[in-house]
C-alpha cells in the first residue's frame, strides 16, 4: 500500500513550477541585504513530493520566498522526477568542491557581509565550516536510499528496493 501511495503522489507531484502557489517559512534576512519580494513564493511542491524534508528547510524556504525554486540550481530534473525507482540522478548536483562557487554565482562576494565570511574566503575556516551550507541551512538529505557521484551522476550506492518491476503492473 505504501508503495502505491508514494507512486501516486510522485506522479501527481511531477509538475513544473507554479508561481501562484502560496509561500511559507521564515522571512528573508535583511542583514544580508535581502527583503521579501512581493507575490507568491516559488512553488517547489514538485520536488517536495519526495523531498518533504526541504519543505521547511531554511535554505530552500528562503530561496523560494525570493522566487528561486529548486529547478534554478538543480535543473528541471524531469527524468529524476518521473523515475519511480529513483535511480536517475537530478540534472545538477554539487560535489563539495563546486558548492561554494555555485552559491557565489548569485551571492557575489561584494554583496555579502564579509566579516563573518572572512575565514571562508581566506581559507582559515575550520573543516566543518568550509561550505555555505555548513552555516546556511541543512540542505542535505538525512537519509539516502541512493547515492550518486555528484560530479558524474554515477550511481554509487543503491539499497535496491524497486517500486516498478517487470510484472508489477503487467509487462513494463
Amino acid at each position: 500500500m505504501f508503495v502505491l501511495t508514494v507512486a501516486a503522489v510522485a506522479a501527481a507531484g511531477c509538475r513544473h513550477e507554479n508561481p501562484g502557489a502560496p509561500g511559507r517559512g521564515p522571512s528573508l534576512a535583511p542583514e544580508h541585504g535581502l527583503t521579501t519580494p512581493t507575490g507568491a513564493a516559488a512553488d517547489n511542491s514538485r520536488c517536495h513530493v519526495c523531498h518533504i524534508n526541504y519543505e521547511d528547510e531554511v535554505l530552500a524556504v528562503t530561496h523560494a520566498q525570493a522566487h528561486i525554486g529548486c529547478e534554478r540550481c538543480h535543473g528541471a530534473s524531469d527524468a529524476h522526477c518521473s523515475d519511480e525507482d529513483n535511480v536517475t540522478p537530478p540534472d545538477v548536483m554539487y560535489p563539495p568542491a563546486r558548492l561554494n562557487a555555485s552559491c557565489m554565482k548569485c551571492h557575489r562576494r561584494d554583496t555579502i557581509d564579509l566579516k563573518p565570511h572572512k575565514p571562508l574566503f581566506d581559507g582559515s575556516a575550520p573543516l566543518r565550516k568550509r561550505h555555505c551550507t555548513d552555516c546556511h541551512g541543512e540542505h542535505r538529505l538525512g537519509y539516502r536510499t541512493r547515492n550518486w557521484d555528484k560530479a558524474t551522476g554515477e550511481l554509487l550506492e543503491d539499497d535496491d528496493p524497486r517500486t516498478m518491476t517487470k510484472g508489477t503492473l503487467g509487462e513494463l
